[in-house]
């Protein structure tokens, strides 16, 4: 690999904590580093790999002479990610500001590396919910392509960030002992509760986490013929880990059986799928891990060419920051840096 100038933007986040855990567990080669963050958080210190970093304030200067710059997300995608670009940093952004964009690559590697190839310095990591999604379709489409999808997710604190992931803690302390609970990171109480909405509202009053499901699976798949319905994007008090219930149609009908076998030869999937030993995927196997994990996979009641299954993994690794450490490892493997 190729020795790197490096920036992670917004080090100091939950996001941006686990970027540098990825970089480092990965192996990531560097010979600079920079910690960016906001003027409110520049100035701290932060240790990685035995050496103290100070925190620094983005500026459009920050990106001079850097190779690849690693997103939070945030604000500081709109206000430096492309012109981080435009001047020769290789951007791979967390937010959704460039998703949706038609000369910006939206990656998961193991299912649209090949994306990368025509990049313009600015690359999108997709939504963390559709990374869960289409790390579990993708075994199943290559056997017989996909042309339905109907899908309702579940989503723990930490799609909120550290606010969020604390406001479920502290909230569930209170409630436990007789205080109200008083809503901050989301509209409404968490703690013992569910919240059906997630960002806000767009046409038939479907939310734009939803409508994400649909807009990030036909560009990161290729295929806007994949019918998409996403019935509901839902807040749950879990500190970390998304699920979704998926119903699945192919073109040819993939029996269970082959479908588990598909999923065993898979090396991001972990199959968890054994029902008379009560195993399927949790929210607490899932957490701290790159995996996605696939289970209760079984026929549909009424079309033969459908399954359904239950899938978690972990948001902040593998739906945000491994997925853009994995990027870059890709970029480097190409050698489009």
């Amino acid at each position: 690999m190729k020795n790197l100038s490096l920036a992670v933007v917004g080090a100091t986040g939950a996001v941006g904590e686990q970027l540098l855990k990825c970089i480092d567990e990965r192996k990531i080669p560097f010979t600079e580093l920079k910690l960016l963050a906001s003027s409110r958080s520049a100035g701290k210190i932060i240790n990685f790999q035995g050496r103290d970093y100070t925190v620094e304030e983005t500026t459009i200067d920050s990106f001079k002479g850097v190779d690849a710059a690693l997103f939070a997300g945030g604000p500081a995608s709109v206000a430096f990610g492309r012109a981080a670009a435009e001047q020769g940093t290789v951007v791979i952004d967390n937010s959704s500001t460039f998703r949706y964009e038609p000369d910006v690559p939206l990656v998961v590697p193991e299912v649209n590396a090949y994306a990368l190839d025509g990049h313009h310095n600015l690359i999108a990591n997709p939504n963390c919910s559709t990374i869960l999604l289409v790390t579990a379709l993708y075994p199943l489409h290559k056997f017989s392509k996909v042309k339905r999808v109907i899908v309702s997710s579940y989503q723990a604190c930490s799609g909120a960030g550290k606010e969020g992931m604390e406001e479920l803690i502290n909230q569930s302390r209170d409630v436990l002992d007789g205080k109200p609970a008083e809503p901050k990171a989301f509209k409404y109480q968490i703690a013992f509760n569910c919240i059906p909405q997630i960002d806000k509202w767009m046409e038939f009053d479907y939310t734009k986490e939803e409508m994400k499901f649909v807009w990030e699976t036909h560009k990161i798949m290729g295929d806007e013929t994949i019918g998409v319905t996403p019935v509901a994007a839902v807040r749950v008090p879990v500190i970390r880990s998304h699920c979704e219930a998926v119903y699945v149609e192919t073109e040819e009908p993939i029996s269970v059986e082959k479908a588990r076998e598909l999923y065993k030869e898979c090396p991001w999937v972990v199959l968890q799928d054994d029902p008379a030993n009560f195993l399927y995927p949790m929210p607490v196997t899932s957490t701290d891990t790159d995996f996605t994990y696939v289970g209760r996979i079984r026929p549909d009641l009424v079309n033969d060419h459908a399954l359904n299954m239950w899938i978690s993994f972990d948001q902040i690794r593998k739906g945000a920051a491994t997925n853009a450490v994995q990027i870059l490892e890709e970029l480097i493997r190409r050698d489009l840096l």
